[in-house]
């Protein structure tokens, strides 16, 4: 049971939105901080700043995010796919280009991450909004449209009548490690520290080893230490022992 007299932290609420995978980083901290219980709230891409900036410790989110509110680490971009029908021609090619949508209608979700703005061969968008990624696939299973997404959340929604392929020159979502910039704790630079991939011996992480004491002083009259090479050191100012002359006999 925690202690109550203790004002150190016994939780640390990390938000995750759809499409990522956070095991290694949730074992790593099991390991390094088991005094602390990680909870991983999965919250949907909108509103994850919002639940954020309400409360939350940190999250992984989709950017781009505020950064005047919030501070942001990248940490990677995902591959973009767009998701067809199985039996849909376009499920012919391997790698697809934006030019190969202009006969199709795009379903864009209400928490669609993709952002077309600049795109200038975007192609059209349905006028019925899905509510969800999860209502997308469906109405492209139904052979409505075709969905435009990052690839993890292609293989979270995976179906046998719908499949994806890669769009080479699609806009991209890119995923990073977000805290707001007036809640800076020693647990965020712990989780920093995990998922830039630190080490636990990490000068920047908590867990620190202590820095080995500086080697004591001879005492005086001691024998000195001898080199690795294990040769003992000549004298100074006189003749190296293996060179000193015979003594004469009397």
């Amino acid at each position: 049971m925690p202690d109550p007299e203790d004002p150190r932290p016994t939780t640390f609420r990390l938000l995750a939105v759809p499409g990522v995978t956070v095991d290694k980083w949730t074992r790593t901290w099991s390991e390094r901080r088991p005094e602390v219980d990680l909870q991983v709230e999965p919250t949907a891409a909108a509103e994850a700043a919002t639940v954020l900036a309400a409360g939350a410790d940190a999250g992984l989110l989709r950017t781009p995010v505020d950064q005047d509110v919030f501070h942001a680490i990248p940490l990677y971009t995902e591959v973009t796919v767009v998701v067809v029908q199985r039996d849909h021609l376009l499920s012919a090619g391997d790698d697809l280009t934006v030019a190969d949508l202009a006969d199709e209608q795009l379903l864009r979700p209400l928490d669609d991450v993709i952002d077309w703005t600049g795109v200038p061969a975007a192609p059209a968008v349905a006028e019925h909004r899905p509510a969800t990624t999860a209502d997308a696939v469906e109405l492209v299973a139904a052979g409505v449209g075709v969905l435009v997404v990052p690839q993890s959340l292609a293989r979270a929604h995976q179906r046998r009548d719908v499949t994806y392929r890669v769009l080479t020159d699609a806009p991209t979502s890119s995923v990073a490690l977000v805290w707001p910039r007036d809640r800076y704790t020693e647990l965020v630079e712990e989780m920093i520290g995990i998922v830039r991939g630190r080490t636990a011996n990490s000068t920047r992480g908590r867990a620190q080893q202590p820095a080995e004491p500086p080697a004591r002083p001879a005492a005086k009259g001691a024998p000195r230490a001898t080199p690795a090479s294990g040769r003992t050191p000549a004298r100074r100012g006189g003749p190296s022992p293996r060179t000193s002359p015979k003594r004469r006999g009397r």
